[in-house]
């Protein structure tokens, strides 16, 4: 099939329903994940992704990739009331890149990596691609029948913490050296935790991020493992093996702050759709990156999802919240005259606290 062959067609009503809708708009959809984003699926009997996304300040979105040659007029998108765009692309398959081509009121245009995509290319590259996460076949059931006891309150925990990037390199003929792959991690990381007598794994984030010295702190894909390493598939058969040697695995989770790089959710629409558009309010002044807004239930939606994500999808046995002082106060960090106080006169940023409870 020829790139300029792929024509897409209407989403069908029923793949994002009116419940979805009115969860993902009342800030309390837990699964979003499985209606945004790329989803491979069979339509009427033809194979192909559907896609979903919020824009709702756009006037126009395309799907865009080699498929279609990177042209925004081949695959538009069609909105709906909510502000969520979809589309099916039947012949789409796995494995394909995309992104999002943005037109903004103001007709500008940007290309946008999907924020709920499950799979992103490796660096300095920022296309999302097309993931299938059902194929995998978990084998850790003995692990996850047992995990509320093996992590109760009063019993004994030993957590190892690890940079995946930096825990070991390999000799590289290219490169001189390089990362350890999800799957040599398995074999090489598993045996010294065991050896040394932990019962956890807590990984440094492995979310997709654009540049190696944030360690992962700063998240281009929330909902992509970072291919530094290897596939999701290949992330999966790690923490599954960790389950089958009796290890859980506790992944630090982002939901603070993202970076301002183009294709990633700031300005994602032509507003601050994810962020304030106050910088006193908005802004990491520290860091050059942007805060969450908590306040917008359409944000509060796709940070539960993406918690609950790599639990449901990964078999993540808990989460460690970064950068948590940042989020409650918000003078964090800054002079007088440099943040708003709350309604009440306050520094603490009240969104923000009922956001985790």
């Amino acid at each position: 099939m020829k790139p300029n062959h792929y024509q897409g067609t209407a989403a069908p009503e029923s793949w994002l329903g009116d419940l979805d809708k009115y969860l993902f708009g009342e800030g309390t959809h837990e699964r979003a994940y499985e209606k945004l984003g790329a989803h491979p699926v069979t339509f009427d009997e033809q194979e192909g992704t559907v896609f979903a996304v919020w824009a709702p300040n756009a006037r126009q979105v395309s799907v865009i990739g080699d498929f279609n040659e990177w042209n925004g007029d081949a695959c538009p998108m069609q909105p709906s009331n909510e502000g969520i765009w979809t589309i099916f692309i039947p012949g789409l398959k796995e494995h394909t890149v995309y992104k999002y081509r943005i037109t903004t009121r103001e007709n500008e245009q940007f290309d946008k990596s999907d924020p709920y995509g499950f799979s992103m290319e490796l660096r300095p590259d920022t296309g999302s691609v097309v993931a299938n996460l059902d194929r995998y076949e978990w084998r850790d059931e003995d692990w996850v029948r047992e995990r509320s006891q093996r992590q109760s309150l009063d019993g004994p925990i030993s957590v190892y913490e690890v940079h995946i990037g930096s825990w070991r390199r390999e000799p590289d003929e290219k490169w001189g050296s390089r990362y350890l792959t999800y799957r040599e991690l398995a074999d090489t990381l598993l045996p010294y935790v065991l050896e040394m007598g932990y019962t956890h794994i807590e990984l440094l984030p492995i979310s997709e991020y654009p540049f190696d010295g944030s360690w992962g702190y700063q998240v281009l894909g929330f909902f992509a493992p970072t291919s530094r390493y290897g596939t999701p598939q290949d992330f999966m058969y790690f923490i599954d093996q960790c389950h089958q040697h009796n290890i859980g695995v506790i992944l630090d989770w982002v939901p603070a702050h993202f970076p301002k790089d183009g294709a990633g959710l700031n300005y994602f629409d032509g507003t601050h759709l994810y962020a304030h558009e106050d910088p006193r309010q908005g802004e990491h002044q520290d860091w050059g990156t942007m805060i969450f807004n908590y306040g917008r239930n359409e944000v509060r939606s796709f940070l539960i999802s993406n918690a609950l994500f790599w639990i449901d999808k990964y078999h993540i046995d808990g989460l460690r919240v970064d950068a948590v002082a940042s989020m409650l106060y918000l003078d964090y960090s800054r002079e007088e005259g440099e943040w708003l106080p709350n309604e009440h006169g306050g520094r603490e940023n009240l969104a923000a606290i009922s956001f985790p409870q």
